[in-house]
């Protein structure tokens, strides 16, 4: 009966006592005399919100930005303190993982990249946005993939600062990597370089953010502050025509 209770209709000791009448620690040395096993507190607990007698300590409550700027520096420390050997450790664990799937899971996969990387050439990538809302913020007037700017039309700019006369360019890791392959890169790197030309001699000032790593919120705070810096130097004091092109 006590097995039936606290396994199959996954009752806790408590609930049981409260059916029977009594105390759960009676009803808890009775089970333990039977051989009915209590729930360690990990399954206990998970039973109990399954089971809707607890309510999760988070469900429905706001993370607000300071915990999450907190929980960020946090988890970046970690990484920071972490040896070669112990990076390496957790890249292969990554990479194990990717073997692990099937063709179909990879393939998945794919399919999402593909749609982010359509997404991203349209709407910007995460940083991106991060950054034009950061620049919103802090009182920058800013224009997301400003055309007709240039010479060249096939061009635009990923983010423009008019009080500034500043190009931000947000380069991902296929601008200065093989991601696929080289010959795609060499053109890349070329329409790159052409692009720089183009913007500097139309008398702008030119940032490069090179996103060298992958993106977290703590890294994107660091680009935030490295551009805000940049462009208040930039407004109290328009650089001369050598000192105009800036690499973040």
């Amino acid at each position: 009966m006590l097995d039936e209770l606290y396994h199959g209709k996954q009752l806790s000791w408590a609930a049981i006592a409260e059916e029977l009448d009594t105390y759960p620690n009676r009803i808890r040395r009775i089970a333990n005399k039977l051989g009915v096993k209590s729930r360690d507190k990990s399954d206990a607990q998970k039973v109990a919100l399954s089971s809707g007698r607890q309510i999760h300590p988070t469900k429905g409550k706001q993370t607000s930005d300071e915990t999450k700027i907190r929980i960020s520096e946090a988890q970046g420390k970690v990484w920071d303190s972490l040896s070669e050997e112990d990076r390496e450790v957790r890249s292969r664990i990554g990479k194990d993982a990717w073997d692990s799937k099937t063709d179909a899971e990879k393939e998945v996969f794919h399919l999402k990249s593909r749609k982010a990387i359509h997404i991203a050439s349209k709407e910007g990538s995460k940083t991106e946005r991060f950054i034009l809302e950061e620049l919103l913020a802090e009182g920058f007037s800013v224009q997301q993939h400003k055309e007709a700017i240039l010479q060249n039309e096939r061009f635009h700019i990923d983010l423009y600062v008019p009080e500034c006369r500043a190009a931000i360019e947000i380069d991902g890791a296929a601008h200065f990597e093989p991601v696929y392959g080289e010959e795609r890169l060499n053109r890349r790197m070329a329409a790159d370089i052409q692009k720089n030309g183009l913007i500097l001699s139309s008398g702008m000032v030119l940032i490069r953010v090179q996103l060298k790593q992958r993106p977290s919120q703590r890294y994107n705070r660091s680009l935030r502050d490295q551009l805000v810096e940049i462009l208040n130097g930039v407004k109290q004091n328009f650089p001369e025509e050598n000192k105009r092109y800036f690499k973040v």
